[in-house]
């Protein structure tokens, strides 16, 4: 088994989206044609731009509720709109995300993850197996799900919310793309199931949050379900002919724990990466985004 430990951005490639500037626990970011300053809590350093260049720059501002951490409402300069579009194209992807202004900061995509889908197309594309079976866990609104689709596999899409999978179907009807399966139910639940029933995906691609709900009122907690959902994951997995992506977002969680809580359900696997996610800022500094590992066959 071999492992390599590397860090990796945003690919230079994507125009659309540019990180401006970090720093002052804030981030100013360009999503399209727009500008949005929202907070971040992992950029303790100083701002490289000035107060008045980041007030000038923005189209809208996320103002946090007081009190929360999350949970807030955004200050929209005259012009700026709710909803637009956010194209991502490369030599081999071209996808297209629907953005959103919501009240816990978020606007539906994680720009980082683009390093993601790029290995995702690769692995499709490599793979000796016909429109490969992909399973999406906790997806979100399902970039990696469209970009495993356009890459030609065959694409279950796994997320608790409503609105979440009706924002990702928005997202790959803009893609051109269509044929993913939707299902609203609780992560570990699922897996358990397709467990049970013997079923066998070739790529699998968890992004857990460190709290969540199911719709049943399932609860996730991170530190306690991990380890149980990836020796469930393991079971599901192709073992000749197969990928896995693995996010996290915890704070308190290190790349090396990922990495252990990995070979230890994961022991025949090989073609072993992890790291750090970052992006890198206009200025040259790297805004640390949680930590990822990922393995192929190929």
């Amino acid at each position: 088994m071999s492992t390599t430990v590397i860090q990796t951005a945003t690919p230079k490639n994507w125009k659309a989206y540019q990180l401006l500037d970090s720093g002052g626990f804030e981030k100013l970011e360009k999503f399209g044609d727009y500008i949005l300053r929202r907070p971040e809590p992992q950029a303790a350093w100083d701002k490289s731009l000035s107060e008045l260049e980041w007030q000038n720059r923005a189209n809208a501002y996320f103002k946090k509720d007081k009190g929360s951490q999350e949970k807030g409402e955004w200050m929209l300069k005259k012009g700026m709109v709710e909803r637009w579009y956010m194209p991502y194209q490369t030599p081999t992807l071209n996808l297209n995300f629907k953005l959103a202004l919501s009240s816990f900061k978020h606007v539906g995509i994680f720009p980082e993850q683009a390093m993601n889908w790029d290995f995702i197309m690769e692995k499709v594309k490599k793979m000796p197996v016909k429109n490969p079976k992909v399973l999406n866990l906790f997806a979100y609104t399902g970039g990696a799900s469209i970009a495993a689709k356009q890459a030609g596999a065959d694409v279950t899409h796994v997320d608790s919310i409503k609105q979440v999978i009706s924002w990702s179907r928005d997202n790959m009807e803009a893609s051109q793309l269509d044929n993913i399966r939707w299902v609203v139910e609780d992560a570990m639940k699922f897996v358990r199931r397709e467990a049970k029933r013997g079923n066998v995906y070739q790529g699998i691609i968890l992004d857990p949050p460190a709290y969540g709900r199911g719709p049943d009122g399932e609860k996730w907690v991170l530190e306690e379900q991990i380890n149980e959902m990836l020796k469930t994951v393991a079971q599901i997995l192709d073992k000749e002919n197969y990928f896995l992506i693995l996010n996290m977002y915890s704070m308190g969680f290190s790349s090396l724990i990922v990495e252990n809580l990995v070979k230890c359900s994961f022991e025949h696997s090989k073609n072993h990466e992890f790291g750090e996610l970052y992006l890198e800022d206009s200025f040259k500094k790297k805004l640390p985004l949680g930590v990822y590992y990922r393995f192929a066959s190929i």
